[in-house]
């Protein structure tokens, strides 16, 4: 077998054999086959696409490249969920709590962010002593004393993925749907949950931009989790305007508890109890009604507010921080954006406001860069506002005052400002299942 062949074959359209993809794509793990010709068969997915039976296949080879997570040992059904990435998601840290609240184990690998998104990973380190890097051993331990555990992926969990996304990365071919969905289903096959509830985000701050595209990744995810013997369902939700009202890592960790202590944004609310009900409803907690009276039930209670505390607590971390945020590292610098002109805010670039962030220091432009934990914006105006000329739009937090300016004119630029209120959009367009799909719009 040659990889010359495989790439001619993929060139023209043709469908590879599992034993085609396991010799080009673990060849390329174990560095038998060369970026060059890698980078040529990734841009021949990337223009003639892949089969279902391709995407599935690629999903196994991928996640059967490392170390898989046995979670027998953890007593009952385990849930996860993943999210495609966003601007100001934070759900994770407000969605574990009440799912472990309501007595089904979240067993939850995440991850740092890179450029506009944030990382679940990165807003936990803020709190003081807070381990997300566990073994698997310590990782079981914990979600069976208390519930619920957040950790980092190990380093040998889907290797191939690694590889080839750093690839992918430098090539243009990070926004091919199949290579996208075998991406993040190889990680979930080999964390080892038993229900994995997608959050697939959908426009200007998503690797989706369209609703369309949205629900044909999440199909094809849905797919390929059934098919390892997973019970999936995901969810298209609204990501042209940023979730909540804060971003950044200890500013998002804040706004959690305020969601936890029944406080909070309307919004960032009302996802995390539709993504709880969901996880619930997988776990075969009951239907949609009733996980929806349980949700509300442990967030009026103040039972997963405590449930929070409790994983901080069991993870090394501070819980004192969750109870009295004043405890986290104030930003040197705290200065407000001024709105140019008055209107209603039309629309919002996403993109570009998580961008800014990052420009203040709250993300990572690579791998290697430092995170700020302080940093971050605190959104007093969004889509549907009206706005006044010289009302503030947002307030930046950073370390440098030099930073601000060029943030500043970045986050405007992202604002469109006009003379009619826009019509309010859903937070979430559609729910994708096994074979149904159910539209909101």
């Amino acid at each position: 077998m040659r990889m010359y062949d495989i790439i001619a074959k993929k060139k023209i359209g043709y469908e590879l054999t599992l034993d085609e993809i396991e010799f080009a794509f673990m060849g390329f793990t174990r560095e038998e086959i060369p970026d060059y010709q890698m980078s040529a068969l990734l841009m021949a997915i990337y223009f003639n696409g892949m089969t279902l039976s391709e995407t599935i296949n690629l999903t196994k080879c991928m996640a059967n490249s490392g170390e898989k997570v046995d979670l027998s040992e953890i007593q009952g059904i385990k849930v996860d969920k993943h999210s495609t990435g966003g601007v100001g998601d934070k759900t994770t840290l407000i969605v574990t709590p009440i799912v472990a609240a309501c007595g089904v184990k979240v067993a939850k690998m995440s991850g740092k962010g890179l450029g506009f998104t944030g990382g679940t990973i990165d807003k936990l380190e803020s709190i003081k002593g807070f381990d997300t890097c566990l073994s698997i051993q310590r990782f079981i331990e914990a979600v069976n004393k208390v519930g619920a555990c957040i950790a980092g992926g190990t380093s040998n969990l889907a290797p191939a993925d690694k590889k080839l996304y750093a690839l992918r990365d430098v090539t243009a071919t990070v926004d091919s749907i199949p290579l996208i969905a075998s991406s993040i289903m190889s990680k979930k096959l080999a964390s080892g949950a038993d229900g994995i509830l997608l959050d697939v985000k959908t426009g200007s701050g998503a690797f989706m931009k369209s609703i369309e595209d949205s629900i044909k990744l999440a199909q094809i995810m849905v797919d390929i989790g059934y098919g390892a013997g997973k019970k999936v369902s995901a969810l298209i939700t609204n990501m042209d305007i940023p979730l909540g009202n804060k971003i950044g890592n200890s500013l998002e960790v804040v706004e959690a508890v305020q969601i936890l202590k029944g406080a909070g944004p309307k919004d960032l609310t009302q996802m995390c109890v539709a993504l709880a009900v969901e996880m619930l409803v997988l776990a075969g907690r009951g239907d949609a009604d009733f996980c929806t009276s349980l949700v509300e039930e442990t967030l009026s209670s103040g039972s997963a507010f405590e449930k929070l505390c409790e994983i901080v607590t069991e993870q090394g971390g501070d819980a004192q921080m969750i109870r009295e945020p004043s405890g986290f590292t104030v930003a040197r610098v705290c200065k407000e954006v001024i709105s140019p002109k008055s209107g209603y805010i039309t629309k919002m670039d996403t993109e570009a406001v998580g961008i800014s962030s990052v420009m203040l220091g709250a993300g990572r432009d690579t791998k290697d860069s430092e995170i700020d934990y302080s940093a971050g914006i605190d959104m007093k105006k969004k889509t549907g506002d009206y706005v006044k000329e010289g009302e503030t739009v947002a307030v930046f937090y950073t370390q440098s005052e030099e930073l601000f300016d060029n943030a500043a004119e970045k986050y405007l630029s992202a604002l469109t400002i006009s003379g009619n209120k826009p019509s309010e959009s859903p937070l979430i367009y559609a729910k994708v299942e096994k074979s149904h799909i159910m539209r909101y719009e």
